[in-house]
């Protein structure tokens, strides 16, 4: 029987903090992933230069039934941390928008980082070993691995949520809660594209590839980024953000123009350029493609001259809050993240200990906690694998 102080199952971003966090302070340390290499999403992310933490990063960057539960291992290890991380392994880096930082290189370097630091903190490591059962006993835990019988004092499940299963993603740390008796909330994909109905996607998918600046709203939640047309139906920044608070059924609100006062730009236009046609005048503001499909989408014709102010100003009303009802979303194929998951009120928020289950420990993308686009998610896989690895 092999004997470790820490089990991690999960070779990802999570788990790779976690362990490096346990082994430094002495303790012995198993990572097991059950697909050939460890940190794929990390390796996919960000176009591969990794989107790695964002320099505004918050509580109010995540989505949970318990907004109060991010809080203190966020606060206990905020991105400032990590970035001091990232610097001490002199990886450069750059910030995009919105606080978002990248690496200058590749995702590789941010996945070399960490397999260093666990190398460093003496972390054994085994690739393609799948937990095919894990029970209490022993006052830790016993594991059935490819490689052998496994007992531990303390487990730690980092295996991530339903999204991207082609990067490794499965079900495992649902079916593991669920063993546990730990409670689950629904879960669904999230910072994920939408579909659209059959009669817009007629519409709009020859602009596939065509981007243009937006505001998506639902309620009161709205996001300012840039919308893609797709050849299925919407993405880009302002889409995936939004998709996450999106259910079945719901309208998506979407301002064409969220920087300029339309209804005043075109009476200015129609002073100027009355013998224009609308679409042209429009086309000043955004793509001629998208802007002519638009107009002919919504059967506005003619010249600026042919246009009254009540005219103007239901064109202007349209661009600005263009509804749409989209028909689903591309599903955890495509999305960056899972919604919902485990229900926080069942872990501790200051060592990601199960309540019911001492010693078992569930960290990252598997718990209720979801953070918006641009690095927040990975900011939450360090403070939780942190959270967990000091106290395990």
């Amino acid at each position: 029987m092999q004997q470790y102080d820490v089990v991690i199952i999960g070779g990802g971003a999570s788990g790779l903090m976690c362990a490096a966090a346990a082994g430094y302070r002495g303790r012995s340390v198993l990572l097991l992933e059950h697909t050939r290499k460890i940190g794929r999403k990390i390796l996919m992310s960000g176009g591969g230069r990794c989107n790695f933490t964002n320099i505004h990063n918050g509580p109010s960057n995540f989505l949970s039934d318990n907004p109060h539960f991010c809080k203190s291992a966020l606060s206990r290890y905020p991105a400032a941390a990590f970035i001091e991380l990232v610097e001490r392994h002199g990886i450069d880096f750059h910030e995009k928008t919105l606080g978002q930082l990248f690496c200058n290189e590749s995702s590789k370097e941010i996945l070399q980082m960490l397999l260093t630091e666990c190398e460093w903190a003496g972390v054994e490591m085994r690739t393609e070993s799948a937990v095919t059962e894990i029970a209490a006993r022993d006052g830790g835990y016993h594991l059935v691995t490819p490689q052998g019988d496994v007992q531990c004092q303390s487990l730690v499940i980092a295996t991530g949520g339903l999204s991207i299963p082609n990067g490794g993603a499965t079900g495992f740390a649902f079916d593991v809660a669920r063993q546990f008796g730990l409670e689950m909330t629904d879960t669904r994909a999230a910072l994920v594209p939408f579909t659209l109905q059959p009669a817009d996607l007629e519409v709009f998918k020859p602009l596939s590839g065509a981007s243009h600046n937006v505001v998506a709203s639902i309620g009161p939640t709205q996001f300012k980024e840039a919308l893609l047309f797709t050849h299925r139906g919407l993405s880009g920044p302002a889409i995936l953000q939004i998709s996450s608070y999106w259910t079945p059924g719901d309208n998506v609100s979407i301002d064409l123009f969220p920087e300029l006062d339309l209804y005043e730009w075109l009476k200015q236009q129609r002073d100027e350029r009355p013998k224009a046609e609308v679409s042209n005048v429009i086309s000043q503001q955004m793509t001629k493609s998208i802007a002519h499909t638009f107009c002919d989408h919504w059967g506005i014709k003619g010249t600026m001259a042919d246009q009254g102010n009540k005219a103007l100003q239901a064109i202007a009303d349209q661009f600005h809050n263009w509804i749409i009802k989209p028909s689903g979303t591309e599903g955890y194929r495509t999305a960056e993240v899972t919604i919902g998951g485990i229900i926080t009120d069942e872990i501790s928020s200051k060592t990601m200990e199960a309540k019911k289950a001492p010693g078992l420990y569930f960290i990252g993308e598997c718990l209720d906690v979801t953070g918006h686009l641009g690095g927040h998610n990975f900011q939450w896989a360090w403070a939780s694998g942190v959270a967990a690895g000091q106290v395990v």
